[in-house]
């Protein structure tokens, strides 16, 4: 498998980026010791927000990826635009809903119902699904009688119209008709994947990879006592509200990977077009997806509490590696057991001792790279030298454009 890895070193301030069924930051046990922890599942987040930003501002299409319960919103707001009248889109997008994913029964603050769970879709698929319904002549006949029957509002007749519908649909039109656009504004699902339990030949598996994130060394959580002034309040002295709140402060050791075998697989990205017409077989187009996936996995970072407690920061230390085959690695066992604080903080000694295990691997395992370089922060630069070794520093923008140089 050819893939390439990003290993990090983070350090973040007074902060709560992720955190559990009790508001508590997120923590797990390493080496023996509690260490503070982010799910992947939160900085993924991160990163695809900021992914689709950077692709914005780009004017590209590619990461247009959504995922949301509210399907049946989504697709009858379509399916309106193509002339079917308001409660035959709701009821067909509800069929639709029901036939992709299970539909549940509460709805949202606007009265639509919303799927159970989470699915991640692209804008090119609504609109196949949408012209697919709006063209197809055996739907045509079924949305007839569907349109009569809830014209009539006759419960009866509105049931056997419903299922007559459903049978319509549920021949493969719309499975069809996802298929139909592979991932042509969808980097973002061929990156992080998609799970469709009611149709697993929708399923995407994901071309990236990640670990949770972990402290580099032991971290407890703290409590912040707070008190807030009833501003209007002349009759008493004293807060209007007390009350607590959960946090930690860690330097993270972070892992990203991205398959890039998988990643030009037909039903990723080998195959999309983009909507300038341009065929997105061609190997520019994988590259930019794999530029603006290494930007923000770089640069994002969970937005929990960043207007009280904004632990915006950048990385100390980000190695990029490039490997023709194998599975990715992570040097998270550099920190098994924890790094000690010091004078010099966790930062340094941390990124000495990722430094150190990736060398360790490389003699004893025989692990070797295509591509090995490391961006590090001009203050720590003498710091860390003795433990590069062979690694190469540069700037970030040679990092990436370095790593994109080998996206098949």
């Amino acid at each position: 498998m050819k893939h390439l890895e990003l290993h990090i070193i983070q350090s973040v301030p007074v902060a709560c980026l992720n955190r559990d069924d009790l508001n508590s930051p997120k923590t797990a046990i390493f080496g023996g010791v509690q260490r503070a922890r982010v799910s992947s599942q939160s900085w993924k987040r991160a990163i695809r927000e900021l992914a689709k930003e950077i692709s914005a501002e780009e004017n590209s299409d590619l990461f247009s990826g959504d995922r949301t319960r509210r399907m049946v919103f989504t697709l009858s707001k379509r399916l309106m635009a193509r002339d079917i009248n308001d409660k035959a889109a709701v009821a067909i997008a509800e069929r639709v809903a029901d036939i992709v994913e299970t539909l549940d029964s509460k709805v949202d603050s606007e009265g639509y119902k919303k799927i159970k769970t989470v699915m991640f879709f692209s804008k090119a698929e609504y609109e196949a699904i949408a012209d697919t319904i709006a063209s197809s002549d055996d739907v045509k006949k079924s949305l007839g009688t569907l349109e009569k029957a809830l014209a009539e509002e006759s419960d009866k007749d509105k049931e056997k119209a419903l299922k007559a519908m459903g049978k319509t649909l549920e021949k493969g039109a719309i499975a069809k008709a996802i298929k139909s656009v592979q991932l042509k504004d969808a980097a973002d699902i061929a990156l992080f994947g998609r799970m469709v339990a009611n149709d697993p030949s929708l399923k995407v598996d994901g071309a990236s990879m990640f670990a949770h994130i972990l402290s580099t060394h032991k971290a407890d959580n703290e409590v912040d006592f707070f008190a807030a002034v009833d501003d209007l309040n002349k009759d008493e002295t004293g807060a209007g509200i007390t009350s607590t709140l959960e946090f930690n402060s860690a330097t993270y050791y972070r892992f990203a990977a991205l398959n890039l075998d998988e990643l030009a697989n037909d039903d990723h990205l080998g195959d999309i077009v983009l909507k300038d017409g341009t065929n997105a077989r061609s190997l520019e187009t994988r590259k930019q997806v794999v530029k603006t996936f290494l930007k923000a996995t770089v640069n994002a970072i969970p937005s929990a509490r960043k207007t009280t407690m904004n632990g915006n920061t950048l990385p100390e230390y980000v190695l990029g590696i490039v490997r023709e085959k194998g599975h990715p690695i992570q040097l998270v066992n550099a920190f098994e057991s924890p790094v000690r604080s010091s004078m010099k903080g966790f930062a340094v000694e941390s990124i000495n001792r990722m430094n150190a295990e990736y060398a360790d691997l490389k003699e004893t395992w025989g692990i070797d790279a295509k591509f090995a370089k490391a961006v590090v922060k001009g203050s720590l630069k003498d710091q860390i030298k003795d433990t590069l070794c062979s690694i190469e520093t540069c700037a970030l923008d040679r990092l990436i454009d370095g790593m994109v140089e080998h996206v098949i």
